[in-house]
Order: structure tokens, then sequence, then C-alpha cells
């Protein structure tokens, strides 16, 4: 469904556009296609581009403690970054689990999972709140509950969709004035 809605994206902005009865309303579609398109794609960027920096560092740390194969860590950590939450929480699990196979001291084993924890830690409390907190101001627990239902209805796809469904729908309630009051809520700190 989703790889439709990407190649028909452009026809139903043009029915909707055509439908809609006067010009005000249709150029308000139209600006509310625009601001998600542009809020979405920054946001897409901004998070790969820490995601990327968190690979990396990631890659980095894993060979500087030993662990084998640091880029596959490193990929590892990156691809679980897009999930929120979820994400970084599965990630530590995972290095707690290669550290306990890889080192027989405990103080080795859990060097890797500190490690990521502290990347982490250092990306998602500092790094990309300061980087999106001009566009997206999203309330964390309605994060959650969209992560836990979009992750219920369509798996991993659902989970790593979830944020920029939210933030959608937020930016498409912040410019229809019946719907300013569900904006307000969607919002954050």
């Amino acid at each position: 469904m989703l790889y439709f809605l990407l190649v028909a994206g452009n026809i139903f902005l043009r029915r909707t556009v055509e439908i809609l009865p006067t010009f005000n309303n249709k150029r308000q579609a139209v600006d509310i296609a625009q601001q998600v398109q542009e809020d979405i794609s920054g946001y897409l960027v901004t998070i790969t581009a820490m995601n990327a920096a968190v690979g990396v560092t990631t890659a980095a740390a894993m060979y500087l403690c030993g662990l084998g194969d640091p880029l596959l860590w490193g990929t590892t950590a990156f691809l679980l970054n897009y999930i929120p939450i979820l994400g970084p929480l599965v990630g530590v699990c995972i290095f707690v689990l290669v550290g306990m196979l890889s080192f027989e001291s405990l103080w080795w084993a859990l060097l890797p999972s500190v490690l990521y924890f502290g990347i982490h830690l250092v990306e998602g409390e500092t790094l990309t709140p300061m980087l999106l907190a001009r566009r997206f101001t999203l309330n964390p627990v309605l994060i959650i509950l969209s992560l836990v239902f979009w992750f219920w209805m369509w798996g991993v796809l659902g989970a790593i969709l979830a944020v920029p469904m939210l933030a959608i729908l937020k930016i498409i309630c912040d410019r229809l004035r019946p719907l300013k009051a569900l904006g307000h809520f969607l919002e954050g700190e």
C-alpha cells in the first residue's frame, strides 16, 4: 500500500484540489502538501545524517573495544536508530548478548553495550533534539503510543514510519482551523 501511495501521491493531491469548492481551500490543500513534503524531507535528512553519525561512531567504538566486525555493528546501530526508543533498546540488548559471547570478563562483556548506550544518549538526548526542535515538537507519550500502534499494525516498517506519520498529522492539524486543538494536543513542550 505504501508503494502505491508513493506512486500515486500527486494524483491524490490533484484530485483533492479538483473537488475542493473554493480557491482558498485549494490553495490551503496545496500549502499543506508542500509543508508536509518540506518538513518530512528535512526530518528524514536530519535523522539519516544523525543515524550515519551513530553508525560510524558505534563502528569505531566497537573496533576500539575489540569486538569483531565493527562495520556490521555500525550498520546495525544505523538501522536500529530509525526506530525511536525501541530501536536503541533492542540495540543495547544485542550488544549485551554479543559482548557476553565475545568476552570472558563481565566488565569487557558489558563495555560494547555501555558504549552504544552512551553514543545513543548523546545523540538521542542532545544532538537530534537540538536539530529537530524547531520543526518537530511532538508529545513523547504520543510518540510511544504511535510506535506501539504502528508496530502492531505494520511491524518494523510501521515503527519506522510512526513518527513521520504523527508529524504529518500534526502539520495537517496545525493548518486546519477545526483541527487546531488536536494539533496543540499532539505538540510537545
